[in-house]
């Protein structure tokens, strides 16, 4: 797998849904950028749902544990976004964590209208 971070937006507005997939190698480093992503499509839509999927990913244990901790806290960390809008963020786990037990973690992929 290609150590270099790849992200894929695809939103649909009119469900007020937006899938962030990333792929590539996941540090609590480059963890910041797809954060940024985050908050950009968050801004399009008030009340839009984020799917973050890292499924395709290799995802290291302190970035998992931030995704989720915004996913429970509903909010980006304050460095990316200091206004603490509201985030609805679900966050789709690889397989190769374990089962699925925190809360906002999907089990499986969330099916976007092209």
């Amino acid at each position: 797998m290609n150590d270099k971070l790849k992200v894929l937006v695809r939103l649909d507005l009119d469900c007020g849904e937006a899938e962030v997939a990333a792929q590539g190698h996941v540090t609590a480093q480059s963890l910041q950028a797809l954060y940024v992503v985050v908050k950009r499509a968050n801004h399009l839509k008030e009340g839009l749902h984020l799917v973050v999927d890292v499924s395709h990913a290799r995802v290291e244990p302190a970035a998992m544990e931030q995704l989720q901790a915004c996913s429970e806290s509903h909010h980006l960390p304050a460095s990316i976004d200091p206004l603490q809008s509201e985030c609805n963020i679900s966050v789709l786990a690889p397989a190769s964590l374990g089962s699925e037990t925190a809360t906002g973690v999907r089990s499986r992929a969330m099916s976007l209208a092209a």
